[in-house]
């Protein structure tokens, strides 16, 4: 199958990167990586985790060293728990001993716990070193690792502490999905559904018909398939297209927006969801299954609120049944998710900020004073218990 890419610039307050999507260009990361990073001959510090460095880490660092650089890695346990200040300081010791310096890369290789850590990590080191990413899961291709965001969780919530920090350039080959099991993709395309709820139709509609013509089972058996793949990577574009043009009017998600452009939107789902996450002790749910019933949740609330009709709820439960059935929620108290609320990161002076539906890819920022809370329980015990 012959080997090309696509590219999407984005171009952040800060600086531009581009975003590569292809199928079998893992084998051309140096070539990648010279030409995103000025220093041709500096070091490469690469952070991953055991199970993707087995599966990439040879064929990336080959490529690397053909390219002149030298590398090193720091491989971090495996799973959201592990993104914690423990497994961040351990990074950083490891970025001291090897003497890493300005003008040297921290490159993260693995999903959005890698690359969230990873980018965490070059943020601070020496006030900040180049970060560049190659995401290997699903969600963190199309999600994680546009945008700059980078963070750790701790015992008061998901993501609360962390750093913008825009990557010099994102590597996406879509082959390495071809190792990845049934659940992690689906977690990502539940946050693809998402993008598509806040951005519109078209995009909604693109993942339905790609999931109902390529079920996710069977999945890794599909990639001779030039049908199959063409169909993904236009997938993938698409739904960094949109977040990169979110990300771009809006890098640091300011504040006072709440428009529909604000990066505000990209939380749809993610209220409830990192709720979810947390009183599960990050155990339980994949981060786009429990996303996947925090979009339900919002859009119920929407539709208790009279500003989302019966129409676009239905479509966007068909698109979400479309992709699998979530675990089991049904044991999670309604009122511990509802406490957990406090101390969820968009929480503004005692204010929480709901991203709700008007319509489909018309989100609707919304303050929790304006919703009164027997309605966001009901809607919970709705989706949750029903």
């Amino acid at each position: 199958m012959e080997k090309h890419a696509s590219r999407i610039a984005v171009n952040s307050g800060s600086h531009q990167y581009t975003v590569e999507i292809g199928h079998g260009i893992l084998e051309s990361a140096g070539a990648w990586l010279s030409n995103s990073h000025s220093q041709k001959d500096g070091s490469v510090s690469i952070i991953s985790n055991k199970k993707v460095f087995d599966l990439y880490g040879a064929t990336v660092e080959q490529s690397l060293t053909a390219a002149g650089f030298k590398t090193s890695k720091f491989l971090m346990e495996d799973g959201e728990e592990y993104k914690n200040f423990e497994s961040f300081l351990q990074a950083l010791e490891f970025l001291g001993e090897k003497g890493t310096r300005r003008t040297d890369a921290v490159l993260a290789l693995g999903g959005g716990v890698v690359g969230d850590l990873a980018g965490f990590a070059a943020s601070v080191y020496l006030r900040g070193v180049p970060f560049l990413s190659i995401p290997t899961t699903f969600l963190s291709m199309i999600d994680a690792s546009v945008g700059g965001k980078t963070a750790v969780n701790t015992s008061f919530g998901k993501n609360t502490v962390g750093t913008f920090h825009q990557p010099k350039g994102v590597l996406i080959d879509v082959k390495t999905l071809a190792t990845l099991d049934e659940r992690e993709l689906l977690a990502g395309f539940f946050e693809a559904i998402k993008h598509g709820a806040v951005g519109g139709p078209g995009i909604l509609t693109s993942i339905e018909g790609f999931l109902s013509d390529f079920p996710v089972n069977g999945f890794s058996g599909r990639f001779n398939n030039s049908e199959f793949v063409g169909r993904l990577e236009k997938v993938v574009f698409e739904q960094v297209a949109f977040k990169a043009e979110i990300v771009s009017g809006d890098e640091k998600e300011d504040t006072s927006r709440n428009d529909a452009k604000s990066r505000k939107i990209l939380n749809f789902g993610h209220t409830v969801g990192h709720s979810l996450e947390k009183v599960t002790n990050y155990r339980y749910f994949k981060h786009g299954e429990a996303v996947a019933y925090g979009m339900l949740a919002a859009a119920e609330i929407s539709k208790r609120l009279d500003i989302l009709d019966k129409n676009s709820l239905n479509l966007l439960k068909r698109v979400v049944s479309t992709a699998r059935t979530l675990p089991d929620a049904r044991s999670i108290e309604i009122q511990e998710i509802i406490n957990s609320f406090s101390s969820d990161k968009k929480l503004l002076s005692e204010e929480l900020q709901w991203v709700l539906l008007g319509g489909i890819g018309k989100p609707k920022i919304v303050s929790s004073l304006e919703i009164p809370e027997p309605i966001i329980f009901e809607s919970l015990q709705d989706v949750l218990h029903r």
